[in-house]
């Protein structure tokens, strides 16, 4: 691991100050990605600024129809707000799938939404929920801010500052996971908003996290798990590895999203 300078960012406009200081300094949430990719010597930021200690990145609120968190909010807080498990449980649930312990413990919303890894489990449920994410620089919608596997629509020197999620009339997160990593594999997110269902997909797509209009509609005709294990996934987009093929994937979207049905109710 390379040498480095830890510097504990007090506000948003120190943390970018800092970081326009040295060309090679980089913003540091958890670290679950950032600290392992050191280790390996595959990157050596001049400096790590770390913005978990900034109060406008925290807190977790209910405002009109849509649940509030902060980036810098660490899984194990979402997993265990009450505020969170009042408004979306699945979230809540899903939070508490991630890792182990320690991840939890350490690893922030922010960090993991901002690094988009094609494994994670926030996309989905970012996608799932119409998440509006806030940053130092603007607004993006779901759909804009997830660019591809670990890219956003996020500058380097933009932070992001807080999520936005609607609260849905019923969700749930189906997570099928590595057994050794306990990233997943392939996990589908379904809800029921108010302008209909949506239908989300993590660890599969070949482009990331993705929604699938075909069960979406289905669901909206017929929201039972019938409605979507008839749905075939194209094999074509989907990512294939030494953990599981194309067509292994494709078969798993249908059947976790019919068990997530269930589980939604």
């Amino acid at each position: 691991m390379y040498a480095t300078t830890y510097y504990a960012a007090t506000s948003l406009d120190d943390a970018v100050a800092k970081l326009k200081s040295d060309e090679d300094a980089k913003f540091l949430a958890g670290g679950q990605t950032l600290i392992a990719t050191m280790k390996q010597r595959l990157a050596a930021p001049t400096i790590l600024i770390d913005v978990t200690k900034i109060p406008e990145l925290k807190g977790i609120a209910v405002e009109g129809d849509r649940l509030v968190i902060g980036a810098a909010s660490k899984h194990s807080e979402v997993s265990m707000s009450s505020v969170v498990k009042g408004a979306i449980p699945s979230l809540s649930g899903l939070a508490a799938t991630i890792g182990d312990p320690a991840v939890r413990n350490m690893g922030t919303m922010g960090g993991s939404l901002a690094n988009n890894d094609p494994a994670a489990d926030y996309p989905a449920a970012a996608m799932a929920l119409d998440a509006i994410f806030t940053t130092t620089k603007g607004t993006y919608s779901a759909a804009d801010f997830f660019t591809g596997i670990f890219e956003t629509a996020l500058a380097e020197d933009e932070i992001l500052v807080k999520i936005s999620y609607q609260v849905p009339r019923k969700a749930a997160y189906e997570k099928f996971r590595n057994q050794a990593s306990r990233y997943s594999l392939c996990s589908v997110f379904v809800a029921q908003l108010a302008d209909g269902p949506r239908v989300a997909v993590t660890g599969s797509g070949n482009n990331g996290v993705f929604r699938v209009p075909e069960m979406e509609a289905a669901l909206a005709a017929d929201w039972s798990p019938a409605a979507v294990t008839s749905v075939k996934i194209d094999p074509d987009t989907m990512l294939s590895d030494m953990h599981g093929s194309a067509e292994y994937r494709a078969h798993l979207v249908p059947v976790l999203a019919g068990r997530a049905v269930t589980k939604a109710g």
